[in-house]
């Protein structure tokens, strides 16, 4: 047990810890401009984020005229292979979210990421930026392989079973955030940076800075 209110904190990665917005719409409007077709605004690929690459693929290609599924899988793999080799030219942490999370490791606290994102460019994201190491846990959006990804409980579970169980919290920025937690049965805050619409999702909290993750978990209760 630790001196806080929660043993384990669990985050997701993009648009929660850090703003990936400008990468991830370079990478799309890569796929697109590759296969002849109109390019989107940040805000539009930013409103497709949070459910993994498979959906933000396939809500691009159906806002740009539409695609069968085997041309949505060659297109996802030059969008990948766009971000994989540009994924932190202007992705970087929203303001106080390292210090939050070194105070909570100095705490006695075990903290995760939880996140859509495929596993590997979690990982490398991370490293890039030089994060890693404040991490325990790394759970990508294809580690509990298809299908068990947030929504589904299922990454928030194995995230509390590796860290050896415990008090836990998530934190997060959609509805796939908060139905993942609600469903894994612990308290959930959500980040306010700028997603459209935000009323919380009907989580625990909102936060609009990282200043306020502390004292906000402080007020929850496992």
């Amino acid at each position: 047990m630790t001196d806080f209110s929660f043993d384990i904190v669990g985050f997701d990665l993009d648009g929660t810890l850090v703003d990936s917005s400008g990468d991830l719409a370079a990478a799309v409007n890569v796929m697109l401009a590759h296969d002849g077709r109109p390019t989107l605004a940040v805000p539009q690929v930013v409103a497709m984020t949070g459910g993994g690459v498979a959906r933000l693929v396939r809500l691009a290609l159906e806002a740009t005229g539409g695609a069968a599924p085997d041309e949505a899988a060659r297109l996802q793999a030059v969008m990948l292979a766009s971000y994989e080799a540009n994924i932190a030219v202007l992705t970087r942490p929203y303001p106080g979210a390292v210090a939050a999370i070194e105070t909570l490791r100095a705490r006695g606290v075990q903290v995760a990421i939880v996140t859509n994102k495929l596993a590997a460019m979690s990982e490398k994201l991370l490293a890039e930026l030089g994060l890693r190491g404040l991490f325990d846990i790394v759970i990508g959006g294809d580690t509990m392989g298809p299908g068990k990804q947030k929504p589904d409980p299922a990454p928030i579970h194995e995230m509390v079973r590796r860290a050896g169980g415990g008090r836990t919290a998530f934190v997060g920025d959609t509805m796939f955030d908060v139905t993942a937690a609600r469903h894994a049965s612990v308290p959930v805050v959500v980040v306010n940076f700028g997603r459209e619409p935000v009323d919380g999702f009907g989580a625990d909290a909102v936060i609009d800075h990282f200043d306020a993750l502390i004292p906000t978990l402080e007020t929850l209760h496992a």
